[in-house]
């Protein structure tokens, strides 16, 4: 009965959003008109329902020149706090600022009645992610993380793995990949400088293979961290693309972690920028009944580098199983806008939610103070 009641009011509530939309475009604003904003206002185009009416910089004319180079017309704002203010009737930002930007306006946004795309990673440190969490239980607005790999097939397929039970209890988890030369410097220092990107490394690609793993075994919580960072590469002339790259060079190019999970799970993590290697290895989740080895790629990208094993025993006999490589239908950047606009018009939920990704965070957060402190330091995640 209680099931029921609380499936009835889902309906109520999806219906009712869904007629006070009606058949408009949803309006939509993009806070930061960098690099990655242009990935967003692609796909916003490519969406029948949406008008994208707003962009906001705070780089004088960046947000006018972002507008009038993919041809929208709309009115632009040098703070995501002015586009809110100034747009009362908008339904949903982007928020594609620097890292070190991301809480500050989906909190205000969420605060004001608007819902948020963010873009990974979630923020910089726990205590930004919890304040997010907090503002969206304050407002119950939707707010969903950017990580567009969740919607590739092959990372569906892992979880449906890990799920079938065909692997037994999950216990160990070796993850992570890298570059062998991929520091993001072709549009200048903002990923590369502490003061903009806060975290390197960990949180442009460490985030999303965290969440391939932590998401196949359903995002259990994680207890203890062991971590290290370094930036041997970052800060080497010889390396970098010109010397003053890399005196500004101050974040991670390099991190690992050894990490204690609720469940008995370790998980080993290694990501990278840049090393001396093809790989830091394949991605192994062990179970008690068999193992699956997920290849990975050249360059983390956010699938599979190509046909992953489960390891198991049939009636006795040690038995390698192949799992070819799915094909996703459909470019999963625009599988990642359209699920978040499906959730704004009907009332649902966040495609990715923050409930998840805060324990992303708390890990990444976990291994920036143990790789300062040179122990292993205890997460501590506040009641939201």
């Amino acid at each position: 009965m209680a099931n029921s009641s609380i499936l009835d009011e889902y309906k109520t509530t999806r219906i009712e959003k869904e007629k006070e939309i009606g058949n408009r475009k949803l309006r939509v604003g993009i806070i930061g008109t960098g690099w990655i904003a242009e990935d967003h206002i692609m796909s916003y185009m490519k969406q029948p329902d949406v008008e994208v009416v707003a962009f906001a910089d705070l780089i004088p004319g960046k947000a006018e020149a972002f507008m009038k180079n993919w041809g929208q017309n709309g009115r632009v704002y040098m703070s995501g706090d002015e586009l809110i203010d100034n747009e009362p009737d908008i339904d949903a930002v982007s928020v594609c600022t620097y890292n070190r930007q991301h809480a500050e306006p989906t909190i205000y946004a969420l605060k004001h009645g608007v819902n948020v795309l963010l873009e990974k990673p979630m923020c910089v440190t726990l205590d930004e992610a919890v304040e997010i969490c907090r503002a969206e239980k304050e407002s119950g607005k939707i707010p969903s993380i950017g990580f567009q790999p969740r919607f590739d097939e092959n990372m569906k397929m892992i979880k449906k793995i890990v799920e079938s039970g065909v692997l037994g209890r999950i216990y160990y988890i070796q993850t992570g990949g890298g570059r062998r030369h991929g520091i993001p410097t072709p549009r200048g220092t903002s990923f590369i400088e502490e003061k903009t990107a806060g975290i390197g490394a960990l949180g442009d690609i460490g985030c999303y293979s965290l969440d391939m793993v932590l998401n196949a075994i359903g995002y259990p919580k994680p207890l203890t961290v062991s971590g290290y960072k370094s930036a041997y590469f970052g800060t080497n002339p010889k390396y970098m693309p010109c010397k003053e790259y890399a005196e500004k060079f101050n974040v991670d190019d390099f991190a690992a972690a050894f990490i204690r999970l609720e469940g008995d799970i370790v998980l080993d993590f290694r990501i990278s920028w840049a090393m001396n290697l093809d790989t830091p290895g394949d991605t192994i989740i062990m179970g008690t009944e068999g193992s699956l080895r997920i290849p990975s790629t050249d360059s983390w990208d956010g699938s599979i580098g190509g046909p992953m094993t489960i390891y198991h025993d049939v009636c006795g006999v040690e038995t390698q199983t192949t799992v070819p490589p799915v094909e996703t239908n459909g470019y999963v950047f625009d599988l990642k806008i359209r699920s978040f606009l499906d959730a704004v018009k009907t009332g649902g939920k966040a495609p990715v939610p923050t409930s998840q990704i805060i324990y992303n965070q708390a890990i990444i957060d976990g291994i920036y103070r143990s790789a300062k402190a040179g122990h292993e330091v205890e997460i501590d995640i506040p009641e939201i």
